[in-house]
């Protein structure tokens, strides 16, 4: 800890880890009254909660595990996720060719009326077979495929809903502190005492808490040994760390439905269209060891992904055509030694240590339940710390998602109309990443030139000065490989600008 005579900041929650977790355990408790504070050692988001396959979804593949309860609980989330953030949530078909030689049409058809019943659909529409001779989804598919399925699912800017969390906690109170790790924390009488670590500068302060939220995501038991000294060797022994990797490739089909494939193991595989010129191909299954941030694709994942999309398209893939892939670790909770990872349960654990002053520990999880994760891990705390017991998570939109009856197309039509100077894809790109914020990024310009020096594709300063004002960007990367994913439309100069301007911006800042 700190010198005893340094100032101290008090408040009922320090929530460790920035991803979705975290984000979405210190909204809630900001929403319900309590002094909130979020750390994160790197960028909001900046492993797990980035590396997504980027769905909102039940997981049909969890029913061949009898995972009932979860698909339930996810698929009930998709609508509400749908509600509070339908600029960064959207619905997508996806459709399933059948391989009879893996799962038989019956097993298909049983597990989809599961699907379709389990959470009470009611926006999405429903599954049904199609004949991939005559649907134009079959038509870059192998002229051998000619029975499918297609149901929905929704599409999720991962990384942006943690933002957009982390925006709601501010606007509610709270404070986040990206690039600040958690060093040290002790119990001292009904309090905690908890040593911050500025992961640029080095410069160290203590807080004062009256409880701890772990949502350190892969790091979760080890920041309990680590800055806790709490070494527990069950949370070590039951928590699994797998590593999912995924490929993007230039665009393998002409259309906004993606695709389910079955592959020989076992387990599925989805290519769904990424960022309007593109596909995005995962995910694996490894298990891993060592240090989740150094994660990376291995020559042989993006091998099996190539071949695994191989088997059904008619223009097949290698690793030359690879132009990105990204890599995010995993922290799965089972108590039950299963040695497959794909059996792993993706449903989380909640564990109270309830003396004095409380420490909650978050256990595996997935990005669609985070928020009834989060309400019920600030439930386990609420009463401890004198505030309600409440689920108002899901009625209030998130940051830009207050768009007119969640109507997207109306709110970009209306963009468009206001604002004829922006061009089409960008207009569309603007609103799906930052919904009705976009104005007050675009403020009173009347022309790009009004934004701002351009970078390249469709970025312009004004956008950065958005990111590194409101939502804690810093550093080249953080805008084009977080906030959106422009790094797959830059090039190595363009991205040097960026990464230039977040230099004098950074200088300006500790100077100020």
């Amino acid at each position: 800890m700190s010198s005893e005579g340094q100032q101290t900041d008090f408040y009922d929650v320090v929530v460790v880890g920035g991803g979705i977790n975290g984000a979405g355990i210190a909204r809630d408790a900001a929403g319900r009254g309590l002094r909130v504070l979020l750390v994160e050692q790197g960028d909001l988001a900046n492993y797990t909660s980035s590396a997504s396959t980027k769905l909102v979804h039940g997981g049909l593949r969890y029913l061949e595990y009898y995972e009932f309860r979860l698909v339930q609980k996810a698929l009930k989330e998709r609508e509400v996720l749908m509600g509070i953030a339908p600029h960064i949530i959207w619905p997508l078909r996806f459709v399933m060719p059948h391989v009879k030689e893996l799962r038989p049409a019956w097993m298909i058809r049983m597990g989809l009326f599961l699907y379709d019943h389990l959470g009470g659909r009611k926006k999405l529409p429903g599954s049904k077979g199609i004949n991939l001779q005559t649907h134009f989804a079959g038509a870059p598919l192998k002229d051998s495929l000619r029975k499918g399925f297609i149901y929905s699912d929704c599409w999720v800017q991962d990384s942006r809903l943690v933002v957009l969390n982390c925006m709601d906690v501010e606007a509610r109170g709270g404070r986040v502190l990206p690039r600040t790790r958690c060093t040290g924390a002790e119990r001292s009488g009904d309090e905690w005492r908890v040593q911050l670590t500025d992961t640029v500068s080095g410069a160290v302060h203590d807080v004062r808490s009256r409880s701890i939220v772990n949502a350190a995501g892969p790091w979760v038991a080890r920041f309990l040994g680590s800055a806790m000294h709490q070494e527990d060797e069950k949370a070590e022994k039951d928590v699994h760390l797998v590593k999912g990797s995924h490929i993007v490739v230039p665009k393998m089909f002409d259309h906004e439905d993606s695709y389910l494939f079955q592959n020989d193991d076992g387990r599925v595989i989805f290519a769904i269209p990424y960022e309007q010129h593109f596909t995005l191909i995962g995910t694996t299954d490894v298990a891993y060891e060592g240090n989740p941030a150094d994660a990376t694709a291995s020559d042989e994942e993006i091998q099996y992904l190539c071949d695994a999309v191989n088997r059904y398209f008619k223009h097949g893939i290698g690793p030359k055509d690879v132009v990105w892939t990204y890599s995010g670790v995993r922290a799965l909770y089972d108590e039950s030694e299963e040695e497959d990872v794909s059996a792993v349960s993706r449903d989380y654990s909640l564990e109270l240590d309830d003396r004095d002053a409380p420490l909650l520990s978050v256990f595996g999880g997935k990005i669609t339940t985070y928020r009834t994760l989060a309400r019920q891990a600030v439930d386990r705390i609420a009463p401890l710390l004198g505030a309600s017991i409440t689920d108002w998570t899901g009625r209030s939109a998130l940051p830009g998602g207050d768009i007119p009856d969640g109507d997207f197309d109306a709110y970009l039509a209306a963009l468009r109309k206001s604002r004829p100077w922006l061009p089409e894809s960008m207009a569309w790109r603007l609103a799906r990443n930052y919904g009705t914020c976009v104005e007050q990024m675009l403020g009173d310009a009347s022309s790009l030139e009004d934004l701002g020096e351009h970078f390249g594709a469709d970025l312009y300063e004004a956008e950065l000065r958005y990111l590194a004002e409101r939502e804690w960007a810093m550093t080249c990367e953080d805008a084009i490989w977080r906030r959106t994913k422009l790094g797959l439309m830059l090039d190595a100069s363009q991205r040097e600008r960026v990464d230039a301007w977040f230099t004098g911006q950074n200088k300006k800042r500790a100077t100020a």
